[in-house]
């Protein structure tokens, strides 16, 4: 099995319109790579850092962002570590949440609460029902 980087999926995600000889090689071999048939495995570390580099550098919107995160957890012979935390978070994410608040909630489930000092993303969680408890320590 072969770990994937951010950047692998990156290229293989992104057609860069104004790509050079480099990038545009590099997509290639990543594609390549991920429709090889290999076992391949991606950390929660790497997904996290994706949606980041999707939305952050891409410009890429939610629901796509989500979309491709969807796709890659059907992917056979692609692993994505702590799947059934990163789909949950998806759920959150398409309804609003931030990616990385939702996928640090999703994998606190056994917990009771969520302690943050980010009103935003406890005010969010409350909104939507969401459990555990996201708060502020008192």
């Amino acid at each position: 099995m072969i770990a994937l980087d951010t950047n692998i999926l990156a290229r293989a995600i992104v057609a860069e319109a104004d790509a050079d000889a480099a990038t545009r090689a590099q997509r290639k071999r990543a594609q390549a790579l991920l429709s090889s048939g290999q076992q391949l495995f991606v950390p929660v570390t790497v997904v996290e850092e994706l949606e980041w580099v999707l939305r952050g550098a891409y410009g890429m919107p939610p629901d796509d962002i989500a979309t491709v995160f969807e796709d890659m957890l059907a992917v056979e012979n692609l692993t994505v570590d702590r799947a059934a935390a990163v789909s949950q978070a998806l759920v959150c994410y398409r309804q609003g949440l931030d990616f990385s608040d939702a996928l640090h909630l999703a994998q606190s489930g056994l917990c009771s609460g969520l302690a943050t000092f980010d009103i935003r993303f406890a005010k969010s969680a409350r909104r939507l029902g969401l459990v555990p408890l996201v708060s502020a320590p008192v």
